[in-house]
């Protein structure tokens, strides 16, 4: 049985951490704590928990993690996870961080994007990007493993086939993604009340989104040369899901059903990534509350451009599926054990 802690276990990717791992036959929680002002029952602060867990949720301590855990989640915010990650690896706890503390192999960019100084860098080479579709072998041989985020697992998987191809131009890349308001955390803030995002679609952070260099990152490796993609996030009034569609230049003439064998091709080992057949789209509503990522793709001749569009949940995909996903791989359990 392994034994996991989840630390940030009130936020909303904590709680979905939370629902996964109760569930897994493999897994046994054994701590769970947040930044609170009071220590609360778990079922108490989420009570569809109710009759699936009753654990009390306290404040966080290295110490008991170290003395409890095999494996120990981080569902903090940005800046924080580095505090906590380095005590965790030095006590023999296998850390999977959900935050962007360790996606970014820059100290210089995580300081211009992140705001704050990389207190940790000597730990930035260890850590495997934490995307099964790309890395799953180096993830199964990993103590720390970097989760994506929910944007760049989105527009990353939509784009990775189509990298080192020699098929589109790799310096002219638009990702136009839309999500969800959970995406944004649980944090209060006036932009994100009910009544400023109901019946409204706002883009925000245009050209300046904080994972904009991780989708750069991720997929110039794939590419072998500098990417720097366009990439505009849209809030959308829906709880969860992120659509995301991306255009690109074809630089030679390729039907689209070849395009498509691509791209099954390159995801045939890959049991979350589900590859639509030719003019299907992507709907959100069939990801919802899964750790599946849908992928259309349609060739527009006349105009030689090719159109990725897909879909994940932000929260299971995007976060807390994708990170039980490489707990999986990290401990030698079926990839998709305790998933949908």
């Amino acid at each position: 049985m392994i034994t996991v802690s989840i630390v940030g276990a009130t936020g909303y990717t904590g709680h979905d951490l939370v629902k996964i791992l109760s569930g897994h036959p493999s897994v046994k929680i054994v701590d769970l704590s947040a930044k609170l002002e009071v220590p609360v029952m778990i079922e108490d602060e989420y009570p569809d928990l109710a009759g699936s867990i009753s654990m009390v949720c306290g404040h966080p301590d290295t110490g008991r993690v170290i003395e409890k855990s095999d494996i120990a989640f981080l569902a903090l915010p940005h800046t924080v996870s580095m505090k906590y990650a380095p005590e965790l690896l030095d006590g023999g706890v296998k850390v999977i961080d959900l935050s962007a503390d360790f996606r970014l192999e820059s100290p210089r960019l995580f300081k211009e994007w992140y705001g704050e100084d990389h207190t940790k860098p000597e730990l930035i080479d260890s850590a495997v990007y934490g995307m099964p579709e790309l890395n799953r072998e180096r993830i199964a041989k990993s103590s720390l493993v970097a989760n994506p985020g929910c944007y760049p697992t989105a527009a990353i998987l939509a784009l990775a086939p189509l990298m080192g191809e020699g098929l589109v131009d790799e310096t002219r890349i638009i990702i136009d993604a839309k999500s969800g308001v959970t995406g944004a955390g649980k944090k209060a803030s006036l932009e994100l009340l009910f009544a400023e995002c109901n019946e409204s679609v706002r883009s925000y952070k245009v050209g300046s989104h904080q994972h904009t260099p991780e989708i750069d990152q991720e997929l110039g490796r794939l590419a072998g040369r500098e990417i720097g993609v366009i990439f505009t996030p849209t809030l959308v009034p829906v709880n969860r899901g992120i659509l995301c569609s991306c255009y690109l230049k074809l630089v030679k003439d390729i039907p689209g059903e070849d395009v498509l064998a691509i791209y099954r091709r390159f995801y045939s080992g890959a049991p979350f990534v589900r590859v639509l057949k030719r003019g299907e789209w992507p709907d959100t509503k069939y990801v919802t509350n899964t750790n599946y990522c849908d992928i259309g793709i349609g060739v527009l001749k006349d105009k030689k451009e090719l159109v990725v569009v897909s879909a994940i949940d932000n929260l299971v995909k995007g976060a807390a599926g994708q990170a039980v996903q490489n707990m999986n791989i990290m401990c030698g359990c079926d990839e998709k054990e305790g998933l949908v």
